[in-house]
């Protein structure tokens, strides 16, 4: 049985992985916390060269670059979320349920939220 802090650092490098994968790089930091039956994943230092040089210009002159980024990224979450969904039971031993994810355009971080079916089985921290 893992600890929390492993099942966090297991989650930690699977969403990295899925961020290589997905969308062609991962991030510079990412931080997972797990209270209960959620997930919190916060990561930074996301945006490939593309997605930076889209943000500095405009898109199609109806849109900005932000919001072609956040649609883009949206979609590629929703399209690689059976993926996604695969590593995290994996690392968390807990299936998820649902998954809400947004992207700054401003500042370049990403959250992820994952609900979990149940709360994953942890090993007690030891007491000091």
């Amino acid at each position: 049985m893992k600890s929390q802090g492993e099942i966090e650092a297991a989650v930690c490098d699977a969403v990295s992985r899925f961020q290589q994968e997905f969308m062609g790089r991962g991030p510079r930091n990412v931080h997972a916390h797990l209270i209960d039956n959620r997930l919190f994943v916060h990561m930074d230092g996301v945006l490939t060269a593309a997605e930076q040089r889209l943000l500095a210009g405009r898109g199609d002159g109806s849109e900005s670059g932000a919001d072609l980024l956040k649609q883009l990224r949206s979609r590629l979450v929703t399209a690689g979320r059976s993926v996604l969904e695969s590593l995290v039971r994996e690392a968390s031993g807990a299936s998820p349920v649902n998954l809400h994810h947004d992207i700054s355009p401003v500042t370049g971080e990403e959250v992820i939220v994952i609900t979990l079916a149940a709360a994953p089985q942890c090993r007690d921290r030891k007491k000091r």
